[in-house]
């Protein structure tokens, strides 16, 4: 670990965190890159608990002590700035303590991910960075096993989306489908029962497919807005649906995905 006190945002390195707002340009730049931003200790203390290694850390002097036990056995450079100058640099005030350029592990095999998994989660194309965050939330909280998304799904990496997720983007086994709907068959063949949730007038009910639920799920959650893929829901051997009220027909996709999440997970003995 080597501390830089920055005077100045001249330092070729900086640019991990140049204009970290502009959200079209990280999604583009931090996968090709190999790198991802994690925000606040916490994150960053999950991530390096993960195997992930710092390329560099940018922080405020008042953080550096929760910073230094976290980095110390590497050897990157921890810059360190006034509120003013660190907000010049990332367009946005550093209340979270501290960012850190982290390189990005390869990806695991869709087989390696799912081993001995018992109910995973699809998300098809899911655009939104919050939405993302929030189902690797509910996955890690109510006890999937893993989670898979298709080539134009949102990054679970993008800052916003470790974020929201608490870190547990970092803890939850996941990776991306090389094809979608093509991955389907894939999915089957490893024994796993596809579960479409949707509107559809022949959906089953979320609470009657729960009781009987197969031994291996996968469910499959679809785009804000438009829901599923055609092609998803052909795919899918069941479709199931939350029942609403007050006219009311869905939840938003994360809702969606805790409360599915919670009717298949509750009869599972709890510690």
């Amino acid at each position: 670990m080597r501390i830089v006190r920055l005077e100045s945002l001249t330092t070729e390195d900086l640019r991990d965190y140049l204009n970290l707002t502009d959200v079209s340009l990280r999604r583009v730049s931090e996968p090709a890159g190999g790198l991802y931003i994690a925000e606040s200790t916490k994150v960053i203390s999950r991530a390096i608990a993960a195997g992930h290694r710092p390329r560099s850390v940018l922080t405020l002097e008042k953080w550096l002590p929760e910073i230094e036990p976290l980095v110390r056995e590497f050897d990157v450079p921890v810059y360190v700035g006034e509120s003013s100058l660190l907000e010049n640099l990332t367009g946005f005030n550093l209340h979270r303590g501290a960012l850190a350029s982290m390189h990005r592990p390869p990806l695991a095999s869709v087989a390696d991910t799912v081993a001995g998994a018992k109910r995973i989660v699809v998300l098809e194309d899911i655009v939104d960075h919050t939405n993302v965050g929030a189902i690797f939330r509910s996955v890690a909280g109510l006890g999937a096993d893993a989670v898979l998304i298709t080539p134009r799904c949102a990054d679970p990496l993008y800052r916003r989306s470790v974020r929201v997720s608490m870190g547990t983007v970092l803890q939850v086994p996941w990776t991306r489908l090389p094809e979608w709907p093509e991955g389907a068959s894939v999915l089957k063949e490893l024994g796993f029962e596809l579960a479409a949730l949707a509107l559809s007038p022949d959906a089953v009910e979320l609470q009657d497919f729960a009781a009987s639920a197969p031994s291996k799920v996968a469910l499959l959650l679809g785009t804000e807005g438009d829901g599923l893929s055609t092609a998803a829901l052909t795919a899918a051997d069941t479709i199931v649906t939350i029942p609403m009220m007050h006219g009311v027909d869905s939840l938003n996709v994360a809702s969606a995905s805790a409360v599915a999440l919670y009717a298949l997970t509750a009869r599972r003995e709890r510690p």
